[in-house]
């Protein structure tokens, strides 16, 4: 599990689908972590109604889903406004690390981060303890895809 190894974060894990907040449950139980919250609900709303200014200090977003289509586009999580609240949300020097294995939402997240530039400064992507030798981020997904043979990408933005 991810933050096995990072007991000393306080997590706050948000997911809007029940059966995904059920596997995230099972999962925290079986690691017997003690330091993840569970919301259950749509990120924006979290975002904006539920976590009060400069009071995190890194969001990580880690293998969304790329909704392909252009018709979903606006369901990516990097967008303007989410960027903006990551911004409002994060401590001084707070971080947003992103990593993918989508070519076409890398290119999105690229260009998201560049038009934001006024908010965050880009830094050095660094794992986190999770990682194993050679891995981004320490996660099934993360490992399934290497298997499969995909590239991934990663980014930091640390907040101005």
């Amino acid at each position: 599990m991810l933050f096995r190894s990072e007991p000393h974060l306080d997590v706050i894990a948000v997911e809007v689908y029940r059966k995904g907040l059920a596997q995230l449950l099972g999962g925290v139980d079986r690691a017997g972590l003690t330091n993840v919250r569970f919301v259950r609900g749509d990120g924006v709303d979290v975002l904006e109604h539920m976590i009060a200014p400069g009071t995190l200090t890194a969001v990580r977003v880690f293998f969304p889903d790329p909704w392909p289509k252009a018709r979903h586009h606006k369901r990516r999580v990097v967008q303007d406004a989410s960027l903006a609240q990551f911004h409002r949300i994060l401590l001084p020097r707070g971080e947003v690390r992103i990593v993918t294995d989508h070519d076409a939402l890398w290119a999105w997240n690229e260009e998201h981060a560049e038009r934001n530039a006024h908010l965050f400064d880009r830094v050095a992507f660094e794992r986190p303890a999770s990682a194993g030798e050679g891995e981004f981020v320490g996660s099934n997904f993360e490992r399934k895809y290497r298997r499969e043979g995909r590239r991934f990408h990663a980014m930091t933005l640390r907040k101005r």
